[in-house]
């Protein structure tokens, strides 16, 4: 049986709409056959099109719990070198940079530890669960998975041609950030590139998680764009992406 890729994130977060919008049709198709008044019955309608309609968008736009593909091909043009994946959790930033730069190597670093469990919760361990889907995408050859704290990088001055982190960095406090943009800029080497890519709370991810969006720490372009000149990056192109704001820097 050929293995899977799992990044396990919890269901709800691809099917918990579909379960919604489920329940609320019964519950509408009770209440026309038991003729209920026309408010409860408009509201049981809402909720079941607007729980169909998020579905669909974090299914098919969002893309939870999917492949991520680079969102910008200025990334490592040269399709070859040393990246430093920082926050690498189950393995969709790392997999996404193995994919298209198929000369690259990826030291995919992370903690593995509390945080990590109570967000992908039980079963194998983070740094099985990475391997396999390494393994399950055949890039494998190509990574090296090493725990760590981005804030204190275990590695040498200057030793990585590039570093990327996605949904990651954005989960740290204030300090953490400064901290961890400072190693990211220490560990790359002159003229290395960093792509982060983080949550922003646009239009879309609002409709589809409205009160259940608790993810904080979100800043504007120019927020993080600050952060990184005050780390020593040169911001070169940022954007948008569903959901993802995605910002390309580089060090002098």
């Amino acid at each position: 049986m050929t293995a899977q890729i799992n990044f396990g994130y919890p269901w709800f977060l691809s099917y918990g709409h579909l379960v919604v919008s489920a329940v609320a049709l019964a519950f509408w198709l009770l209440g026309r056959a038991r003729h209920w008044s026309k408010v409860p019955m408009v509201l049981i309608a809402a909720v079941t099109l607007w729980s169909s309609a998020a579905f669909l968008v974090a299914r098919f736009y969002l893309n939870v719990n999917g492949r991520l593909s680079l969102p910008t091909e200025k990334f490592l043009v040269s399709g070859s070198g040393r990246v430093l994946d920082m926050g690498a959790g189950t393995g969709r930033s790392t997999l996404m940079v193995l994919e298209a730069r198929p000369q690259a190597t990826v030291v995919a670093l992370d903690l593995f530890g509390e945080s990590f469990k109570q967000h992908f919760g039980p079963g194998q361990t983070g740094q099985e669960r990475l391997l396999s889907n390494l393994k399950a995408a055949g890039v494998d050859q190509r990574a090296t998975i090493q725990t760590g704290d981005m804030r204190k990088l275990p590695f040498e001055t200057a030793t990585f041609d590039a570093v990327v982190s996605t949904y990651a960095i954005d989960h740290l406090g204030r300090y953490g950030v400064t901290a961890a943009l400072s190693e990211a800029s220490r560990v790359l080497k002159p003229g290395g590139e960093f792509l982060m890519m983080v949550i922003t709370k646009d239009l879309w991810l609002k409709f589809t998680f409205g009160p259940l969006l608790l993810h904080t720490g979100t800043r504007s372009a120019a927020g993080w764009t600050t952060l990184f000149h005050d780390a020593g990056f040169q911001v070169v192109e940022q954007g948008p992406r569903p959901g993802t704001l995605y910002l390309l820097a580089r060090k002098p």
